[in-house]
């Protein structure tokens, strides 16, 4: 581990150095996509709206409708099965295309319960266009700034500019006697893109710029005033904010998720320390992942002291000038190898007995006449000195040899 060490430190190093580089080069990207999430905070989210609205109706009842209308408002009505019954304004911003025929008949009878529609996007559905009997066109911004100015017909109110506008929608076929013109939009002409329908004992407000209610807008200098004079055409009631479109668009990650980690990978410093930490950890684990063996003590193998124990008796006997117990044992081996080994009878040390061995060990006859006329030679003596130990020992050698 100790010698990984400064190769774990010139990583982390380089990951780190990287990592600042790769920051510091790279160009932030900016999401335009028109979501209308109530949940995002990027630019064409509609987050700051959203959170405005207990404000804009204070003391009232604002809920998220996450169901389509046909069985949201048909569980809270009198007749229905749910835990209030629905009244004051609907509001819609963006992604109106989601309603079926069921929730436009829905919509349209909590209208007629004296209630209030507001929808605000760039076509509506069909079946309420037609009840209705409007018809919807769009115009090319012929403008290089592509901005469009937005007013009321109140002139009291106040009017703003929309800028990353490629064009308008504008209502081309409307009821002139019993919808009511509450705002333009204008590129190179002003055109109705506001109004007021009575729809039996309610009323509907049909919008056709969304763009106005997303973060962007309401962050950019007074445009947030336009949109509180929108508002203020709804009466003050309970809201129900419609998002079945968003919620279920975030199954299929179409629309921002944010967790409670999102504000910190926001900040720099926060981000790289996170990073930072999550990278040491890694690197930790996998260094520490190698398994741990216990030291393994070192054996001493046994020696082999045989040799020892055979120069501690020599030099015992050569000491002691044992000549005749050295000469003793000396022939007794001999004559022990030589019955084992030849398989011949030592008895009888007579000439057969020496062409024999001569024979089986391969050695000259007179060789080995020679040591065994010594041994009978020793064999008679009764003194015995050191010369005829060290002579016995040579001739012995020799036939082993």
């Amino acid at each position: 581990m100790k010698k990984s060490l400064p190769v774990i430190l010139v990583i982390v190093a380089l990951v780190i150095v990287g990592a600042f580089t790769i920051k510091i080069k790279r160009t932030r990207t900016i999401d335009w996509e028109e979501s209308f999430n109530e949940k995002s905070s990027k630019p064409y989210g509609i987050n700051i709206f959203y959170k405005e609205l207990p404000k804009l109706f204070r003391d009232k009842k604002i809920r998220t409708v996450y169901h389509q209308p046909s069985s949201y408002l048909a569980a809270n009505s009198e007749d229905g099965w749910g835990d209030h019954v629905a009244q004051g304004s609907y509001i819609k911003v963006g992604n109106s295309d989601y309603l079926t025929e069921y929730s436009v008949d829905e919509v349209l009878n909590f209208v007629s319960n004296g209630n209030t529609l507001f929808i605000s996007d760039y076509y509506f559905h069909e079946k309420l266009e037609d009840t209705l009997g409007i018809e919807i066109k769009f115009e090319y911004n012929p403008k290089k700034d592509s901005i469009s100015e937005l007013s009321f017909t109140n002139k009291s109110l106040n009017y703003t500019k929309i800028d990353k506008n490629s064009g308008d929608n504008y209502f081309s076929k409307f009821d002139s006697i019993n919808h009511s013109i509450l705002g333009h939009s204008k590129t190179d002409e002003k055109r109705v893109n506001f109004i007021h329908v009575p729809f039996k004992n309610g009323s509907i407000y049909l919008h056709l710029q969304p763009k106005v209610f997303t973060n962007y807008n309401l962050l950019k200098g007074d445009r947030y005033k336009y949109v509180e004079s929108l508002i203020s055409y709804l009466p003050d009631d309970n809201i129900y904010f419609d998002s079945y479109s968003k919620y279920q668009n975030s199954y299929d990650g179409d629309v921002e998720q944010e967790s409670d980690l999102s504000w910190f990978l926001d900040q720099l410093a926060f981000r790289w320390a996170w990073y930072t930490a999550v990278i040491f950890g890694i690197l930790f684990m996998i260094f520490n992942a190698k398994r741990r063996q216990r030291i393994i003590k070192i054996i001493t193998p046994l020696q082999n002291t045989s040799v020892a124990f055979v120069k501690t008796i020599s030099n015992l006997y050569f000491e002691t000038k044992d000549y005749k117990n050295l000469i003793d044992k000396k022939i007794t081996y001999f004559f022990e190898k030589v019955r084992s080994d030849y398989n011949l009878d030592t008895e009888e040390l007579n000439e057969e007995f020496i062409t024999k061995l001569a024979a089986k060990a391969g050695k000259k006859k007179e060789d080995v006449k020679t040591l065994i006329n010594y041994i009978k030679l020793i064999q008679s003596k009764r003194e015995y000195y050191e010369d005829n130990l060290v002579k016995l020992n040579k001739y012995i050698e020799n036939f082993y040899a």
